[in-house]
């Protein structure tokens, strides 16, 4: 992926890792569009910041991603750089009948979100110079934690997802999967301060020096991702599944 001069939109680009990747990526000498549901939280991440600007955008609806995607091409032509950001982390219980409209709504907002918006933009990218999509995973989508269950199917869906998208676009756009790990952000509550999370900060850091790579790898994946990552190929997938496992029993108070 060329490291300057791309027109980039990152959707859920109010706060959190899509905020700060905005603002580096931003830094590195691109413009910048950041998307999602609250219009003060965009306006925030692009307080001075001349060529950096806010669009809000309902991630869960199929209609309001098309008019999206028509108003953002009529707005900004030179767009080339999709990052499907956006996200939704619910804490689960399958042990009995339940509710499914936090299911439902992670799948709206985690699988479809990134389909529909890529499926919306497509065309314009394929014709775009220097064009790529960056879809973000989890590190969960490779050992999941059991209280998350939705949340870490839509990973691993968008993650397969991925490896589809960057056969049937080879040679047209540049397809590349995020996956990080458990970071210090507001995805779930107490998130920002939990202990045993990679400050916000220390990650966008390591991930800037990956896409900085090049040519840029098809995974950005931190080291501490890829423990979750490589915990299969490494015959530690019952180990780390486990300890995940432990870790979420005790978050909450099981």
């Amino acid at each position: 992926m060329k490291p300057s001069g791309n027109t980039i939109l990152m959707t859920g680009g109010g706060s959190g890792i899509g905020a700060a990747l905005a603002q580096r990526f931003h830094d590195e000498g691109n413009a910048v569009i950041v998307a999602g549901r609250r219009k003060d939280a965009l306006d925030h991440a692009c307080e001075g910041r001349a060529s950096m600007h806010a669009m809000t955008l309902d991630i869960e609806s199929a209609v309001a991603i098309d008019a999206f995607a028509q108003e953002i091409v009529a707005k900004f032509p030179a767009l080339n750089i999709v990052v499907n950001n956006a996200g939704i982390m619910r804490s689960e219980r399958l042990e009995s009948r339940r509710d499914l409209a936090d299911a439902e709504t992670t799948i709206a907002t985690n699988l479809l979100g990134p389909i529909r918006m890529t499926n919306s933009l497509v065309d314009h990218l394929v014709a775009q110079p220097d064009a790529a999509i960056v879809n973000v995973s989890s590190g969960l989508a490779f050992v999941p934690m059991f209280t998350t269950p939705t949340y870490n199917a839509t990973k691993a869906a968008i993650h397969s997802y991925t490896l589809s998208l960057r056969e049937a676009l080879k040679g047209k756009v540049e397809v590349i999967e995020l996956a990080p790990p458990g970071v210090q952000t507001g995805l779930t509550p107490g998130q920002e301060t939990r202990a045993g999370y990679q400050p916000l900060g220390e990650f966008i850091d390591e991930v800037m020096a990956l896409f900085n790579q090049q040519p840029t790898p098809q995974e950005i994946v931190v080291p501490r991702a890829r423990l979750l990552r490589s915990a299969e190929a490494e015959g530690r997938f019952d180990a780390a599944f486990e300890a995940l496992s432990d870790l979420a029993r005790k978050a909450r108070g099981d």
